[in-house]
């Protein structure tokens, strides 16, 4: 059954981001012209933070990093990690004191048919990076956000936790978890006592603004707007489903914390409460109601590349020793991403929509908490 898309009443949050941190900051981002990209570069910028952006062009049209105008904001170099004299350049003229690593090869089916770009990008990327950075004469952080499916997934059901096996029965899974190995040996090797080097592992992530190929909640909006029922691959798979805005704002308060406090664990789980897990069913049923939309689907009958049928992130760690706690659990994640859609469809500009979400959650959240309510308007 699918669960009604309503606002909760509030959510208290110790944890918070520190504007006044990031204001003047250099910021090497890469991943600009993605997904999570696009919304971190517009929110640093929001915060006055001085970006200097690196990523291929980005991949469908239209884009949140193209509509919203992510390109004014921000200093956007369009070039390929693989390349590593380019890397080199981009770091060398960065000279950054915070690195947000989001740049990757993130859909797994492709992965499955491309296990060779999706290798070089992922972990050679991440090495070329890595290695630019030895001698960045301002660095303080680098964070390298890796993914929930890091772990080495038997289907149990469980919660993962950070000191659970790393692997991956799929190529999208392993690429990943090669690039925790790799991080943590760089910062061990190149890092150790000067710069804090650390791994956040986000859980799937939802919002406004992804029109990516081949995952789920864009393949619902589209199929929505062509008044089709969207097509599941694994309609009872579980995942940890948690809004852009809330794993972003918890990527930005562990790396403002890193940069304070060297005793923090190097690997933080970023996953939603445990009521936030849902099936792909439940998810999709609940995303077509919130657009209006009949909530039938129809099942994929062809033969698919393996995905786990659950997966579930511990995010204790995160919560006790930074305070951070989601602010869109749940029916307000989904509630917030659809009315994000919504109001693009309306003829609202993909900018000021964006904008006004990252202005809308600061100023009742005070960076990161409290109520949810006033996101579902369109």
């Amino acid at each position: 059954m699918a669960i009604r898309a309503r606002a909760v009443e509030s959510v208290v949050m110790t944890g918070r981001l520190d504007p006044a941190f990031w204001r003047g900051r250099r910021v090497l981002l890469t991943g600009q012209t993605g997904f999570k990209g696009a919304w971190g570069a517009l929110w640093l910028s929001r915060m006055g933070a001085r970006v200097v952006g690196f990523a291929l062009a980005p991949e469908t049209e239209p884009s949140l990093y193209q509509g919203a105008g992510v390109a004014a904001d921000i200093d956007s170099h369009i070039g390929d990690l693989r390349d590593r004299d380019e890397v080199r350049r981009v770091v060398q003229a960065a000279d950054p004191e915070i690195v947000l690593h989001m740049a990757a090869q993130a859909i797994v089916r492709r992965a499955f048919h491309d296990p060779v770009g999706t290798v070089a990008s992922n972990v050679l990327g991440t090495v070329h990076l890595l290695d630019a950075l030895r001698t960045a004469p301002s660095l303080r952080v680098v964070l390298v956000i890796t993914s929930d499916k890091v772990y080495q997934n038997r289907d149990t059901g469980a919660p993962f936790r950070e000191g659970d096996a790393l692997g991956g029965n799929e190529i999208y899974s392993a690429s990943k978890a090669a690039v925790e190995f790799i991080t943590e040996a760089m910062a061990q090797a190149h890092f150790a006592g000067r710069v804090a080097v650390a791994t956040a592992r986000g859980g799937n992530v939802i919002g406004g603004g992804d029109y990516a190929e081949d995952r789920l909640v864009p393949d619902i909006v589209r199929a929505a707007a062509r008044r089709e029922p969207p097509v599941l691959r694994y309609p009872d798979a579980v995942r940890p489903w948690q809004h852009v805005l809330d794993c972003l704002c918890a990527y930005l308060v562990y790396a403002q914390a890193l940069a304070a406090d060297p005793t923090l664990p190097r690997a933080l789980n970023v996953g939603p409460q445990a009521q936030s897990a849902l099936s792909v069913r439940d998810l999709a049923e609940s995303i077509l109601a919130a657009l209006g939309a009949d909530r039938s689907w129809r099942r994929d009958t062809a033969s698919n590349p393996y995905e786990a049928k659950t997966l579930a992130l511990d995010s204790t760690l995160l919560r006790t020793r930074l305070g951070w706690r989601d602010a869109l659990p749940g029916a307000a994640a989904i509630a917030a991403t659809a009315a994000w859609y919504r109001a693009i469809s309306n003829g609202e500009t993909m900018r000021t929509r964006s904008l006004a979400d990252i202005d809308l959650f600061m100023r009742l959240g005070q960076g990161c908490d409290g109520p949810a309510s006033a996101f579902f308007s369109t």
